[in-house]
Protein backbone atom coordinates (compact mmCIF):
# COMPACT_ATOMS: atom_id res chain seq x y z
CA UNK A 1 0.00 0.00 0.00
CA UNK A 2 2.71 2.26 0.88
CA UNK A 3 4.49 2.19 -2.14
CA UNK A 4 0.79 2.69 -4.42
CA UNK A 5 0.86 5.83 -2.30
CA UNK A 6 3.86 6.98 -3.06
CA UNK A 7 3.65 6.60 -6.54
CA UNK A 8 0.49 8.40 -6.29
CA UNK A 9 2.06 11.71 -4.63
CA UNK A 10 4.67 11.51 -7.57
CA UNK A 11 2.03 11.66 -10.14
CA UNK A 12 0.57 14.70 -8.16
CA UNK A 13 3.88 16.71 -8.30
CA UNK A 14 4.10 15.83 -11.92
CA UNK A 15 1.04 17.14 -12.84
CA UNK A 16 2.11 20.26 -10.59
CA UNK A 17 4.90 20.70 -12.11
CA UNK A 18 3.85 20.76 -15.64
CA UNK A 19 1.15 22.37 -15.25
CA UNK A 20 3.84 25.04 -13.17
CA UNK A 21 5.98 24.94 -16.79
CA UNK A 22 3.55 25.61 -18.82
CA UNK A 23 2.27 29.00 -16.70
CA UNK A 24 6.11 30.21 -17.15
CA UNK A 25 5.91 29.23 -21.14
CA UNK A 26 2.66 31.19 -21.22
CA UNK A 27 4.54 34.12 -19.07
CA UNK A 28 7.67 33.78 -21.21
CA UNK A 29 5.67 34.21 -24.62
CA UNK A 30 4.11 37.17 -23.01
CA UNK A 31 7.13 39.23 -22.51
CA UNK A 32 8.82 37.94 -25.57
CA UNK A 33 5.27 39.90 -27.33
CA UNK A 34 6.17 42.63 -24.97
CA UNK A 35 9.30 43.35 -26.17
CA UNK A 36 9.73 44.54 -30.13
CA UNK A 37 12.60 42.26 -31.95
CA UNK A 38 14.43 45.93 -33.13
CA UNK A 39 14.99 46.62 -29.06
CA UNK A 40 18.44 44.93 -28.72
CA UNK A 41 19.11 45.92 -25.45
CA UNK A 42 15.58 44.83 -24.22
CA UNK A 43 15.81 41.29 -25.85
CA UNK A 44 18.91 40.51 -24.42
CA UNK A 45 17.85 41.46 -20.67
CA UNK A 46 14.77 39.45 -22.08
CA UNK A 47 16.80 36.24 -22.78
CA UNK A 48 19.15 36.75 -19.33
CA UNK A 49 15.74 36.94 -17.43
CA UNK A 50 14.00 34.17 -19.21
CA UNK A 51 17.28 31.42 -18.46
CA UNK A 52 17.43 32.93 -14.83
CA UNK A 53 13.59 32.37 -14.14
CA UNK A 54 13.74 28.81 -16.06
CA UNK A 55 16.52 27.91 -14.08
CA UNK A 56 15.07 28.65 -11.44
CA UNK A 57 12.41 26.68 -11.80
CA UNK A 58 14.03 23.56 -12.69
CA UNK A 59 15.61 23.99 -9.72
CA UNK A 60 12.95 24.23 -7.62
CA UNK A 61 11.09 20.63 -9.13
CA UNK A 62 14.28 19.68 -8.30
CA UNK A 63 14.16 20.29 -4.90
CA UNK A 64 10.36 19.16 -4.25
CA UNK A 65 11.54 15.78 -5.88
CA UNK A 66 14.13 15.43 -3.72
CA UNK A 67 11.40 16.19 -1.03
CA UNK A 68 9.25 13.79 -2.13
CA UNK A 69 11.60 10.76 -2.27
CA UNK A 70 13.03 12.13 1.32
CA UNK A 71 9.22 12.15 2.73
CA UNK A 72 9.04 8.74 0.77
CA UNK A 73 11.93 7.17 2.58
CA UNK A 74 10.68 9.56 6.20
CA UNK A 75 7.84 7.37 6.47
CA UNK A 76 9.45 3.98 5.96
CA UNK A 77 11.68 4.57 8.71
CA UNK A 78 8.51 5.82 10.77
CA UNK A 79 7.26 2.69 10.02
CA UNK A 80 10.58 0.85 11.54
CA UNK A 81 10.47 2.93 14.19
CA UNK A 82 7.06 2.00 15.24
CA UNK A 83 7.86 -1.47 15.16
CA UNK A 84 10.76 -1.34 17.11
CA UNK A 85 8.65 0.90 19.51
CA UNK A 86 5.88 -1.81 19.79
CA UNK A 87 9.09 -4.20 21.02
CA UNK A 88 9.67 -1.29 24.20
CA UNK A 89 13.56 -0.90 23.50
CA UNK A 90 13.54 2.94 24.40
CA UNK A 91 12.80 5.86 23.41
CA UNK A 92 15.60 7.27 21.92
CA UNK A 93 14.76 6.94 18.49
CA UNK A 94 11.15 8.63 18.73
CA UNK A 95 13.11 11.82 19.55
CA UNK A 96 15.53 11.25 16.39
CA UNK A 97 12.51 11.12 14.16
CA UNK A 98 10.82 14.10 15.89
CA UNK A 99 14.10 16.14 15.26
CA UNK A 100 13.85 15.09 11.62
CA UNK A 101 10.29 15.60 11.55
CA UNK A 102 10.97 19.17 12.74
CA UNK A 103 13.27 20.21 10.29
CA UNK A 104 11.39 18.65 7.17
CA UNK A 105 8.68 20.93 7.97
CA UNK A 106 11.18 23.88 8.02
CA UNK A 107 12.21 22.30 4.71
CA UNK A 108 8.55 22.38 2.93
CA UNK A 109 7.85 25.87 4.38
CA UNK A 110 11.03 27.57 2.44
CA UNK A 111 9.95 25.18 -1.07
CA UNK A 112 6.24 26.97 -0.38
CA UNK A 113 8.01 30.57 0.36
CA UNK A 114 10.23 30.24 -2.42
CA UNK A 115 7.53 29.17 -4.89
CA UNK A 116 5.60 32.20 -4.17
CA UNK A 117 8.39 34.28 -4.79
CA UNK A 118 9.27 33.39 -8.00
CA UNK A 119 6.02 33.65 -8.89
CA UNK A 120 5.69 37.77 -7.27
CA UNK A 121 8.72 37.84 -9.87
CA UNK A 122 7.64 36.70 -13.08
CA UNK A 123 4.18 38.49 -12.30
CA UNK A 124 6.19 41.76 -11.40
CA UNK A 125 8.23 41.21 -14.96
CA UNK A 126 5.23 41.38 -16.79
CA UNK A 127 3.58 44.10 -15.50
CA UNK A 128 7.14 46.34 -15.97
CA UNK A 129 6.90 45.15 -19.38
CA UNK A 130 3.61 46.60 -20.24
CA UNK A 131 3.63 49.45 -17.95
CA UNK A 132 4.19 53.09 -17.89
CA UNK A 133 8.13 52.45 -17.91
CA UNK A 134 8.22 49.91 -20.57
CA UNK A 135 6.02 52.26 -22.68
CA UNK A 136 7.43 55.07 -22.19
CA UNK A 137 11.23 53.57 -23.20
CA UNK A 138 9.53 52.10 -26.41
CA UNK A 139 8.38 55.89 -27.56
CA UNK A 140 11.91 56.87 -26.53
CA UNK A 141 13.61 53.83 -28.77
CA UNK A 142 11.65 55.04 -31.53
CA UNK A 143 12.47 58.78 -31.31
CA UNK A 144 15.95 57.93 -30.95
CA UNK A 145 15.91 55.56 -33.74
CA UNK A 146 14.74 58.12 -36.65
CA UNK A 147 18.16 60.17 -34.92
CA UNK A 148 20.03 57.39 -35.44
CA UNK A 149 20.58 57.26 -31.44
CA UNK A 150 19.82 55.43 -28.54
CA UNK A 151 19.77 56.04 -24.95
CA UNK A 152 23.32 55.82 -22.86
CA UNK A 153 22.40 54.60 -19.51
CA UNK A 154 23.52 57.12 -16.39
CA UNK A 155 23.68 56.06 -13.02
CA UNK A 156 20.54 57.09 -11.17
CA UNK A 157 22.40 58.34 -7.99
CA UNK A 158 21.51 62.25 -7.83
CA UNK A 159 24.40 63.31 -10.23
CA UNK A 160 22.09 61.93 -13.29
CA UNK A 161 21.62 65.51 -14.91
CA UNK A 162 25.41 66.57 -14.73
CA UNK A 163 26.73 62.99 -15.34
CA UNK A 164 24.51 62.47 -18.43
CA UNK A 165 26.03 66.35 -19.94
CA UNK A 166 29.73 65.13 -18.20
CA UNK A 167 28.84 61.89 -21.01
CA UNK A 168 28.25 64.25 -23.74
CA UNK A 169 30.93 66.75 -23.06
CA UNK A 170 33.31 63.87 -22.76
CA UNK A 171 32.80 62.50 -26.67
CA UNK A 172 33.46 66.25 -27.77
CA UNK A 173 37.17 65.73 -25.88
CA UNK A 174 35.41 68.50 -23.51
CA UNK A 175 37.17 68.24 -20.35
CA UNK A 176 34.61 69.55 -18.01
CA UNK A 177 34.15 67.33 -15.01
CA UNK A 178 31.23 66.31 -12.78
CA UNK A 179 32.88 68.09 -9.71
CA UNK A 180 33.61 71.28 -12.49
CA UNK A 181 29.72 71.19 -14.17
CA UNK A 182 28.40 71.46 -10.15
CA UNK A 183 30.75 74.07 -9.07
CA UNK A 184 30.57 76.42 -12.27
CA UNK A 185 26.49 75.79 -12.15
CA UNK A 186 26.41 76.76 -8.82
CA UNK A 187 28.46 79.79 -9.29
CA UNK A 188 26.62 80.92 -12.24
CA UNK A 189 23.49 80.67 -10.21
CA UNK A 190 25.00 83.06 -7.25
CA UNK A 191 26.32 85.71 -9.49
CA UNK A 192 22.85 85.98 -11.32
CA UNK A 193 20.60 85.41 -8.64
CA UNK A 194 17.62 87.94 -9.98
CA UNK A 195 17.58 84.90 -13.25
CA UNK A 196 16.86 82.28 -10.68
CA UNK A 197 15.26 83.14 -7.25
CA UNK A 198 11.98 83.86 -7.97
CA UNK A 199 11.49 80.35 -9.45
CA UNK A 200 12.65 79.06 -5.81
CA UNK A 201 10.12 78.65 -3.59
CA UNK A 202 9.72 76.97 -0.05
CA UNK A 203 7.97 73.87 -0.21
CA UNK A 204 6.52 74.50 3.29
CA UNK A 205 5.75 77.50 3.50
CA UNK A 206 4.61 78.31 -0.70
CA UNK A 207 6.97 82.05 -0.25
CA UNK A 208 10.21 82.58 -2.23
CA UNK A 209 13.36 81.86 -1.33
CA UNK A 210 14.99 84.10 0.95
CA UNK A 211 18.87 85.36 0.30
CA UNK A 212 19.86 82.31 3.20
CA UNK A 213 17.69 79.80 1.68
CA UNK A 214 19.06 80.01 -2.17
CA UNK A 215 22.60 80.29 -0.61
CA UNK A 216 21.99 77.01 0.57
CA UNK A 217 20.19 75.78 -2.15
CA UNK A 218 23.66 77.24 -4.53
CA UNK A 219 26.03 75.19 -2.04
CA UNK A 220 24.20 71.92 -2.12
CA UNK A 221 24.34 72.03 -6.29
CA UNK A 222 28.39 72.34 -5.16
CA UNK A 223 28.72 70.16 -2.60
CA UNK A 224 25.92 67.50 -2.52
CA UNK A 225 24.32 64.67 -4.54
CA UNK A 226 21.07 67.62 -5.21
CA UNK A 227 19.00 66.57 -8.23
CA UNK A 228 19.52 69.10 -10.76
CA UNK A 229 16.54 70.59 -12.84
CA UNK A 230 15.66 73.31 -15.74
CA UNK A 231 16.83 75.92 -13.75
CA UNK A 232 20.79 74.22 -13.81
CA UNK A 233 20.45 73.04 -17.19
CA UNK A 234 19.56 77.05 -17.86
CA UNK A 235 22.68 77.91 -15.44
CA UNK A 236 24.68 75.16 -17.35
CA UNK A 237 23.96 76.46 -21.27
CA UNK A 238 25.27 79.64 -20.06
CA UNK A 239 28.15 78.29 -18.47
CA UNK A 240 29.44 75.86 -21.42
CA UNK A 241 27.55 78.09 -24.38
CA UNK A 242 25.75 75.60 -25.71
CA UNK A 243 21.92 74.86 -25.98
CA UNK A 244 20.77 71.73 -24.16
CA UNK A 245 17.91 70.11 -26.12
CA UNK A 246 15.54 67.82 -23.90
CA UNK A 247 14.05 64.72 -25.28
CA UNK A 248 10.95 63.45 -23.53
CA UNK A 249 8.24 60.35 -24.75
CA UNK A 250 4.98 62.52 -24.82
CA UNK A 251 6.53 65.94 -25.41
CA UNK A 252 8.05 67.53 -28.34
CA UNK A 253 11.70 68.46 -27.32
CA UNK A 254 12.56 71.36 -25.31
CA UNK A 255 15.68 73.16 -25.98
CA UNK A 256 17.16 75.19 -23.59
CA UNK A 257 20.29 78.15 -24.61
CA UNK A 258 18.77 78.39 -28.12
CA UNK A 259 20.36 81.56 -28.31
CA UNK A 260 24.03 79.59 -28.70
CA UNK A 261 24.90 78.15 -32.23
CA UNK A 262 26.95 75.47 -31.37
CA UNK A 263 25.72 71.74 -31.55
CA UNK A 264 23.18 71.08 -28.64
CA UNK A 265 24.06 68.57 -25.88
CA UNK A 266 21.50 66.14 -25.93
CA UNK A 267 19.55 64.61 -23.09
CA UNK A 268 16.87 62.00 -21.96
CA UNK A 269 14.41 63.12 -19.59
CA UNK A 270 12.43 59.78 -18.31
CA UNK A 271 9.82 60.20 -16.20
CA UNK A 272 9.20 56.27 -14.78
CA UNK A 273 12.44 55.34 -15.34
CA UNK A 274 12.49 54.02 -11.54
CA UNK A 275 10.78 53.85 -8.50
CA UNK A 276 11.78 57.35 -7.36
CA UNK A 277 10.82 58.32 -10.72
CA UNK A 278 12.60 61.31 -12.70
CA UNK A 279 15.67 60.66 -14.00
CA UNK A 280 18.39 61.84 -17.07
CA UNK A 281 19.70 59.57 -19.33
CA UNK A 282 22.62 60.64 -22.21
CA UNK A 283 22.70 59.50 -25.52
CA UNK A 284 25.12 57.70 -28.16
CA UNK A 285 25.09 56.48 -31.56
CA UNK A 286 22.60 53.57 -32.31
CA UNK A 287 24.72 50.27 -32.22
CA UNK A 288 23.81 47.67 -34.96
CA UNK A 289 23.40 44.51 -34.67
CA UNK A 290 22.53 41.16 -36.24
CA UNK A 291 18.61 40.32 -36.37
CA UNK A 292 17.43 37.67 -33.60
CA UNK A 293 17.34 34.40 -35.21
Amino acid sequence: MDGEEDTGEEAVLHRQQRKEKKDLQAKIQSMKNAVPKNDKKRRKQLTEDITRMESEMEEKHKQELQLLSQNQVKTEDEGIVNGVNSLDLGSELPVQQQRISKAQKRREKKAVLEKERDERIAEAEIENLSGARHLEGQKLAGILGERELQIKQIPSDGHCMYRAIEHQLRERDNGFSLANLRSQTADYMQIHVDEFLPFLTNSSTGEMYSQEEFEKYCTDIANTASWGGQLELRALSHVLKTPIEVIQADSPPIIIGEEYSSKPITLIYMRHAYGLGEHYNSVEPLKVTSSDS
